[in-house]
């Protein structure tokens, strides 16, 4: 079939004399030879001689197409020529897929034109293409009246800068996910600096399972690793001690309703030591129930939402022990003494782990949650307002619990302060923390985050979500996600969860998502203006953020480790 594809209007040639003279390839394309309700399909040609010169059709990159008094945008997603051969000789035609995005809109008062997302008037059949200008182009990324901070360019072109209202990126959450290897660490820390330079008030916690982040803000942030932190063992609620004490099994029958029992009795002989050395003298085996004496019981009511009304109470672990030997040594056995014992076995046991001295070793050097509170989210700041939070040195499984924690204390301090103290929690991993399976992952981590992504936006609670597998990630923890940062994905499941959480273009707007480049992204929701094909910006390298928390130097690189390294960073 031959079309006549000699009409000046749409053909795509560049004679070597415009190229030669560095004129500006012809806008005109194509003309729309079909239409429906979201979607057009261009005929427009090639030639052998300049279909490497051309970059006009490409998938993804964005066209007009005029009606006058506006101009249609529209993306590129789909390519085919209409013959079967390539002919040498003459141009070949070819079909051009594009879907429609919004509308540039021309003023008659003589003001700036203006981009609106859908479209009011269809393309009628014949209506021509173009490439489309800078200018427009610019307006269909331009955040209008909301303030916006650069992270990097406009893949289409880098002339353009692509922008993000930080404001609506933290207060509706967002997320990054990606594939290994494309950039997602160092676009996380070029986000995290633009955050905090235009929101004094934020603070950031990083839940960092890798240790990278420490190298990404030598300026800004505080590291916290397993030798430096404090997070007693008193300031867990009751799920997440339990959690920590059967090492994030099931635990066994009894051991889980002595253990509530004996903290809750360990806490009012703390609040009230006389009233509780009385109960240890009238302790006897003809008292049933000796251990409720002195006990100050809250109603359910008074206690506040998520640890529990005794969670500022301090207590000492000897207090502990003591009650388990008093239960043990009953006349009338309340317990097994067999599930008693081994619960103090477990409680010792912990204790004396080195690897556990964060949560036991200066656990009654503290009175008050305030100095944890303090060093965990920077208050004051001190001009550094992320807490590089390194859960890799912590035993793999207490690493839920101690989750669980801080994003339960984010979400507390932030309603606390009345907005005054911004928090943004980043769970790096996040599919670690919140999968797609109930069944898996540890329940109250769940909970806390997925509080803070429901409720969090009326405190100042905000929530970075991370991953490279958002396949395995609670779908309802993305979905409050109102700005996502997608770059390569290569699984099909993890696309098709990407597609779903578009709202405001069908799935064709990613269908190339698992092949664009490294630290390419595709930018959609609240934050940006319209869905955006990206480059983030490239960062300093000593911002870099790198395994371990620092930077190997080559040199380093090619000497191989001594057995005495090796098995010394295993015990860190």
């Amino acid at each position: 079939m031959q079309l006549p594809l000699n009409n000046a209007a749409f053909r795509n040639d560049i004679s070597p004399d415009r190229r030669d003279n560095h004129q500006p390839p012809e806008r005109a394309l194509g003309r729309v030879i079909a239409c429906d309700g979201s979607r057009a399909t261009i005929l427009s040609a090639v030639s052998t001689g300049n279909w490497q010169a051309s970059d006009a059709w490409a998938i993804g990159r964005m066209v007009s197409i005029n009606l006058g008094a506006s101009r249609i945008v529209a993306l590129v997603y789909k390519l085919h020529a209409v013959e079967a051969a390539w002919s040498e000789a003459e141009e070949n035609p070819i079909r051009v897929e594009v879907e429609f995005l919004g509308e540039v809109l021309e003023s008659d008062t003589g003001e700036r034109p203006r981009f609106q997302s859908g479209i009011t008037t269809f393309p009628p059949i014949g209506a021509v293409a173009h490439r489309i200008r800078s200018g427009d182009l610019a307006l269909v990324h331009d955040l209008g009246d909301r303030a916006g901070v650069e992270i990097g360019h406009v893949t289409q072109d880098s002339s353009i800068p692509a922008t993000v209202s930080i404001q609506d990126m933290l207060s509706r959450h967002f997320a990054l996910v990606g594939t290994t290897g494309v950039g997602k660490s160092s676009a996380v820390s070029l986000l995290l600096r633009r955050a905090v330079s235009v929101r004094p008030r934020l603070r950031v916690l990083i839940l960092d399972p890798h240790n990278e982040y420490s190298s990404a803000f030598p300026d800004l942030a505080l590291t916290i690793d397993g030798d430096s932190l404090d997070l007693p063992f008193w300031m867990f609620s009751q799920e997440e001690l339990t959690d920590v004490v059967f090492r994030g099994r099931p635990a066994p029958d009894d051991e889980a309703d002595i253990l509530r029992e004996v903290v809750i009795a360990a806490r009012a002989r703390y609040r009230q030591p006389k009233a509780q050395e009385m109960a240890r003298d009238l302790g006897s085996s003809l008292l049933k129930r000796p251990l409720d004496m002195g006990m100050s019981r809250q109603p359910a009511e008074a206690a506040p939402t998520g640890g529990g009304g005794d969670l500022a109470t301090p207590y000492r672990l000897k207090d502990a022990f003591a009650v388990i030997d008093e239960l043990i040594g009953l006349h009338e056995q309340r317990w097994p003494r067999g599930a008693l014992r081994a619960l103090k076995v477990r409680l010792e046991a912990l204790h004396n782990d080195p690897r556990y001295r964060f949560m036991f070793g200066r656990a009654n050097m503290y009175e008050t949650v305030a100095p944890i509170l303090a060093q965990v989210f920077r208050v004051p700041m001190h001009g550094r307002p992320i807490t590089a939070f390194q859960l890799g040195g912590l035993p793999g499984e207490v690493v839920n619990a101690v989750a669980s924690v801080l994003s339960r204390l984010a979400f507390d301090l932030a309603a606390a302060s009345q907005g005054a103290c911004e928090i943004l929690v980043l769970c790096e991993e996040a599919h670690r923390y919140v999968p797609s399976d109930i069944a898996l992952g540890f329940a109250p981590t769940r909970q806390a985050l997925a509080r803070i992504a429901k409720e969090g936006r009326k405190y100042g609670a905000y929530l970075g979500i991370v991953t490279q597998r958002p396949g395995e990630l609670d779908p309802t923890i993305l979905s409050q996600c109102s700005t996502v940062f997608a770059m390569r994905l290569a699984n099909e499941r993890d696309q098709q969860i990407i597609r779903s959480a578009i709202s405001d273009a069908s799935a064709s707007t990613i269908a190339f998502l698992s092949s664009i480049g490294n630290r390419e992204a595709i930018a959609f929701g609240e934050g940006v203006a319209t869905t955006m094909r990206m480059r983030f910006a490239e960062i300093r390298p000593q911002e870099l953020p790198a395994m371990g928390g620092r930077i190997i130097e080559e040199s380093e690189q090619r000497r191989e480790p001594t057995l005495d390294d090796m098995v010394r960073r295993m015990r860190a």
